[in-house]
């Protein structure tokens, strides 16, 4: 690829930070975050090839794993050669968590498996999951619990990630950080916005070295999470906060090559791996092909590559009306004849390092009714359903 000069690299020494304990080590303190609809093993591969060091799976209900809803095992199917194999779960009910997770390790479906206390959307927090949950402090015990204890029989690690709080009166990060680390996760990973903040704004990376400091006691390693656009702002989190390792999410839709930048930055080379429009283009080419594969399908394929199509081509000169063909696209031999019409050109280095992915605003987070009454309330909750995602 062409690359230009990096700034900001402190003195460009090797920032080592390999990730170690808890049965999870990582060479590169660089892992790619669960995004529902996003990260299934075509996507996983294109960054993987990167480099970095762990590669999650989209988020899986765990009543869907155990009842074998077929969505739900194509998502847990590894791509080829890929290791460790990672898993994200989400369940509000302990049972529910304990026999998935009782079935990956009897099965040997994973070789990491992450919990989401993370997630935003209603339709997770209205039944008291994803971000919602952590604030039942004794209900989050019992499924970090659940989970920990089970995996441990087959030598599973098992990790979080959460947010902040529900919302700034209702922050949670440090109790349940520190319960998940007194239970024995692995390691703590903090996307640094609530979940009534969405994806609005700035992520508060003080919320990170916050956390890593509470830990510090404890040993466990925390993440961060928010914001990372480039390998310069990985390593900007890391010296700001302390944190461990960074986990990326929004930054790498369009541009897989940000692991290889981020790789970059923390080996403390100079040179930025930026692709000119005729690489993006061949690796847009692949991932429709891996799609293929993944799908068996090359409608289906095709549909699922169309909300990929905006975030490859940003910052891009794209002539007249190609690049609304681009987010129709239905077939390979289409994708290959508007691909083929591209005119090279350099990377938008400007743009393609601002901002991308969802950007919604922040709202009053929708939450089953008295949840906020007592904290400490051992509740149950039906959260878990029969799809996926999230």
């Amino acid at each position: 690829m062409v690359s230009t000069s990096a700034t900001g690299l402190l003195n460009k020494k090797p920032l080592h930070l390999p990730i170690r304990g808890g049965g999870l080590d990582l060479a590169v303190p660089v892992v790619l975050a669960p995004m529902a609809g996003i990260t299934n093993s075509a996507f996983r591969l294109l960054c993987r090839e990167q480099g970095a060091g762990l590669f999650v799976s989209e988020m899986v209900t765990a009543r869907a794993l155990t009842e074998r809803n077929e969505e739900t095992m194509r998502m847990i199917v590894p791509g080829e050669g890929e290791s460790p194999r990672s898993v994200q779960l989400y369940a509000t009910d302990p049972i529910d968590l304990e026999r998935a997770v009782e079935m990956i390790g009897k099965e040997d479906l994973a070789d990491h498996i992450d919990l989401n206390f993370g997630c935003p959307v209603p339709k997770v927090t209205r039944k008291g999951g994803g971000s919602a949950l952590p604030y039942k402090r004794r209900l989050f015990a019992s499924l970090v619990s659940a989970a920990v204890e089970t995996a441990r029989k087959y030598e599973i690690p098992v990790t979080v990630k959460m947010r902040v709080g529900i919302d700034s009166e209702h922050e949670t990060y440090l109790d349940a950080g520190k319960i998940a680390a007194d239970i024995g996760v692995a390691w703590v990973a903090l996307h640094a916005r609530t979940a009534a903040q969405f994806y609005e704004g700035k992520s508060d990376w003080s919320k990170i070295k916050n956390l890593v400091e509470h830990l510090a006691p404890t040993g466990v390693p925390v993440l961060g999470n928010g914001d990372i656009w480039s390998g310069k702002d990985g390593i900007q989190m890391v010296q700001e906060t302390g944190c461990a390792g960074v986990v990326v999410g929004r930054g790498c839709l369009g541009r897989p090559w940000l692991f290889a930048d981020l790789v970059r930055a923390f080996n403390g080379e100079g040179e930025r791996p930026l692709p000119r429009l005729f690489e993006v283009r061949e690796v847009m080419w692949r991932h429709a092909q891996l799609l293929v594969d993944y799908f068996q399908d090359e409608h289906r394929a095709c549909r699922d590559l169309r909300k990929h199509m905006a975030w490859y081509l940003k910052g891009f000169r794209v002539e007249g009306g190609m690049r609304s063909q681009f987010g129709m696209v239905s077939s390979l031999a289409e994708l290959r004849n508007l691909l083929d019409q591209l005119v090279d050109q350099p990377y938008p280095e400007a743009i393609g390092d601002a901002p991308r992915g969802r950007t919604s605003h922040g709202r009053a987070v929708t939450l089953p009714q008295g949840w906020l009454d007592d904290p400490e309330e051992l509740v149950s909750v039906d959260g878990s359903d029969s799809g996926s995602g999230g």
